[in-house]
């Protein structure tokens, strides 16, 4: 499921999760590495299509983890 968002906030979730924003926000979470209480957040966002779930977690996720991160493994 993809949200865009008026202010440029773009959340993509298909088993990976991509949030960006312009130049000020590029975060990629492989499907592997999204710790379970967000990835359950994310099922049922997706599962309820709701954009204004996305753009909560695409906050958590980038106040946890900044707003530039690569995560696919060590």
């Amino acid at each position: 499921m993809t949200c865009e968002f008026k202010d440029g906030l773009k959340v993509d979730y298909a088993g990976s999760l991509r949030i960006t924003k312009g130049e000020e926000v590029n975060v990629y979470v492989k499907e592997g590495f999204i710790p379970a209480t967000i990835r359950e957040d994310l099922e049922e966002a997706t599962r309820n299509a709701s954009c204004g779930d996305f753009r909560e977690i695409a906050r958590t996720v980038t106040d946890t983890v900044g707003k530039r991160a690569y995560i696919d493994g060590w």
